[in-house]
């Protein structure tokens, strides 16, 4: 398990994390977003130990992970800017990943670069923006570290190299037992892979919840009703959003369903549907309701 408490961080007089606390369980992904420049690298690099925090703890396993080798060796981070060695080819950077990991595992690399059609002995300067992510993606999952740190993961790649990465992503923390942190600033590439997921704002976790959760105690209804209704009419609910065009209304409703359900149809309606919602409409209303409008935060 990854604890960070009272984290703070600040380049100047510009902070960048302000007591920042966030728990990440052991063997699930969690998904970090946020706008960009809210700090989401920041994090990913004092977890990592590439950078040093100014106050608070970062533990790994209950244990400090700031001059820790024995708990680096435990993290693989792969950073938004790729950096390769000049003239290096893929089989080159493997190598160099496996004299710093010693669970390296030089096949699963070689079998991750055949599925994804990559030439292990090209120089990897002439690869492509994608490939050379894909090629950073292929070295940090061979190290079998226990702890994978991903920024902007599925950067420059196509639709369908992105989904195969996140099937190779989801069965490695499964086969494995790896504990994942995915940053981007768009919540639609994190939301059908992430167990968990944080919103980061002005330099601390605004918001986190499972995505279980999430996506069952929120639901929207299209209902309506023999007699004039308004939002009042739904007064012994907790409605987050309401809207009717001419005898129909929509409303995001938060709770147990099933309890939602028996008041609604206690309304008698002569319609009432319920409509899926995305991730992203759940966050959207879950700002709302902390008074923040979500185009502003993300």
């Amino acid at each position: 398990m990854i604890k960070i408490s009272n984290l703070n961080k600040s380049y100047g007089k510009h902070k960048v994390l302000e007591n920042l606390n966030c728990n990440i369980k052991t063997n699930s992904i969690y998904g970090l977003i946020g706008a960009n420049g809210a700090g989401k690298s920041t994090l990913l690099r004092i977890i990592a130990d590439v950078i040093r925090k100014d106050s608070g703890a970062v533990l790994i396993d209950d244990r400090e992970v700031e001059d820790n080798e024995k708990v680096k060796q435990k993290v693989a981070f792969l950073p938004d800017d790729l950096y390769f060695f000049p003239g290096y080819t893929m089989l080159d950077m493997a190598k160099f990943y496996q004299d710093m990991y010693k669970k390296f595992d030089l096949d699963y690399f070689k079998e991750l670069a055949t599925m994804l059609k990559l030439d292990v002995n090209a120089k990897v300067e002439t690869f492509s923006k994608g490939m050379k992510r894909q090629v950073s993606l292929v070295c940090t999952l061979a190290t079998n570290a226990e702890y994978m740190l991903f920024d902007e993961t599925f950067d420059g790649l196509d639709p369908v190299i992105r989904n195969l990465m996140k099937k190779i992503i989801a069965k490695q923390m499964e086969s494995k037992c790896t504990t994942i942190i995915m940053t981007s600033h768009n919540l639609r590439e994190l939301e059908d892979i992430c167990d968990n997921l944080g919103l980061l704002y002005k330099g601390g976790i605004l918001f986190e919840s499972d995505i279980d959760t999430l996506k069952t105690n929120m639901f929207k209804v299209q209902i309506s009703l023999k007699e004039e209704f308004d939002k009042d009419t739904f007064k012994d609910l907790e409605v987050l959003s309401f809207s009717k065009t001419g005898s129909v209304a929509k409303i995001i409703i938060k709770g147990e369903r099933e309890n939602c359900e028996k008041l609604l149809q206690a309304k008698d309606p002569v319609i009432l549907d319920f409509l899926p919602l995305t991730l992203e409409e759940v966050f959207i209303y879950e700002m709302e309701v902390l008074g923040y409008e979500f185009n502003q935060v993300v």
